[in-house]
């Protein structure tokens, strides 16, 4: 009786909870719609293509001149002269004040292709962010499916549980009328009562379940602490007949893990072209003026401005890149190779998660086929065994064992509608359409 109390306490505590807390109903359309909104990892890709765009536009930066400004004052101390053995000391009085102003202005005309291929490889990097984005957004949106098709099969095995307690109520008051009339011991009832204790506690593990499964959701969803009640028309979304060679071709064509590697391909390829153009010269030309004064290499010192402006072309060549920089090339060559390698391998692993994919996919019509039918075989033996029970035929334990058998049937048939729609959006996931 203790432990039937405080059993009643925890339900009537959980259901004081759920009725405080806001409750709120989510197709799977606005669940994903949610997911743009309040997923932190989603924010935290969108930043990386910000990141990505400033290092663009500062790649972009490096084909523009280079223009130093200098200007400087200074006061000069007087020139102290001795003869080479350090006799003969006397000073030279000179200009005490010094100015200096300069601009220098240098544009690179050819850099053996560094700057266009630091460009294009920041391009990438860019759009390497932007398809990073397209990716996590497909993972986060799949990982709030998962956990939204959770809180639907738990939903229903809670219905599933309610009716059975239900039931076995029922079934003890019946029993208990029979134990006064003498058709039924007293251990019949005490046998059902544990049932029921059974179904109770396994009622309380699934709400237990379902509160921190609601809580994951709705953190990845950036809401508060409210209830999200999963759209129950969800076991009714059409799912398409596409054949498994229909699902390959997209996958390869959208897969964002496949363009990803497209896209590491093309970076190793621009980083082979920066090494190969350390091996060239770079060509730049360049003009500046200098306005200073006093001149101070004569003697005595000339307290007079001098202006002094200058253009020319210059060629500089690292020598030390005949034997450091075919170093970096013959690197650069072997990640490309490596980065076409990574490319085969992803393209294999996404060919056969989708081939598992599909295969699951067929099978859960399979599977629901089968749990429908075993709760139609389920409900009608549980059927039998009550009237033959309510007829004496046959033991208490016998229904004890179909009220099981219906209650796994039930709950079975449940989760595989949803897995129908899960193995689905695993497809989608895979060939990177949600």
């Amino acid at each position: 009786m203790n432990n039937r109390k405080i059993i009643a306490a925890l339900f009537l505590l959980t259901s004081l909870q759920t009725l405080g807390q806001e409750q709120r109903q989510l197709n799977i359309s606005e669940l994903f719609n949610l997911v743009e909104t309040g997923s932190s990892n989603l924010s935290v890709s969108r930043s990386g293509v910000t990141v990505a765009e400033q290092a663009a536009k500062t790649a972009r930066s490096n084909r523009l001149p280079d223009i130093n400004l200098s200007l400087s004052a200074a006061y000069n101390g007087n020139v102290l002269m001795t003869d080479r053995d350090f006799s003969n000391v006397h000073g030279i009085s000179q200009p005490h004040f010094s100015n200096s102003f300069a601009v220098e202005a240098q544009q690179i005309v050819y850099s053996g292709g560094a700057i266009n291929a630091g460009i294009h490889h920041a391009d990438l990097q860019q759009r390497q962010a932007e398809v990073n984005v397209e990716l996590t957004r497909s993972s986060e949106r799949f990982t709030a499916l998962g956990l939204y098709l959770e809180l639907f099969k738990i939903d229903n095995g809670i219905k599933v549980y309610n009716s059975n307690i239900s039931l076995t109520e029922k079934l003890i008051e019946d029993i208990r009328e029979r134990q006064g009339e003498g058709m039924a011991l007293k251990n019949d009832v005490t046998r059902y009562e544990l049932q029921q204790e059974t179904l109770r506690l396994g009622l309380r593990k699934l709400q237990d379940n379902r509160a921190v499964l609601n809580h994951k959701l709705c953190t990845l969803l950036g809401l508060g602490d409210i209830n999200i009640m999963p759209d129950p028309a969800i076991i009714n979304e059409s799912t398409s007949e596409t054949s498994e060679e229909d699902w390959q071709q997209k996958a390869a064509a959208m897969s964002p893990r496949l363009k990803i590697s497209d896209l590491n391909i093309k970076s190793a390829e621009e980083q082979l072209a920066l090494a190969k153009s350390e091996l060239r010269p770079t060509l730049s030309v360049f003009a500046g003026n200098n306005f200073s004064g006093p001149f101070t290499y004569d003697l005595p010192p000339i307290d007079k401005n001098f202006n002094i402006w200058y253009v020319g072309i210059g060629l500089r060549y690292k020598l030390s890149s005949l034997f450091k920089s075919n170093k970096n090339v013959r690197r650069a060559k072997a990640a490309v190779i490596q980065s076409e390698n990574e490319k085969i391998a992803a393209a294999e692993s996404v060919n056969n998660s989708m081939k598992e994919a599909y295969t699951l996919y067929r099978q859960s019509f399979i599977d629901l086929r089968t749990r429908q039918k075993s709760m139609e075989l389920a409900e009608s033996n549980y059927r039998v065994i009550n009237y033959r029970y309510k007829s004496q035929m046959v033991l208490v334990t016998d229904m004890v064992e179909a009220s099981n058998l219906k209650l796994d049937a039930e709950l079975q048939e449940v989760n595989a509608r949803a897995g129908i729609i899960f193995a689905y959006y695993r497809m989608k996931f895979i060939a990177g359409e949600i």
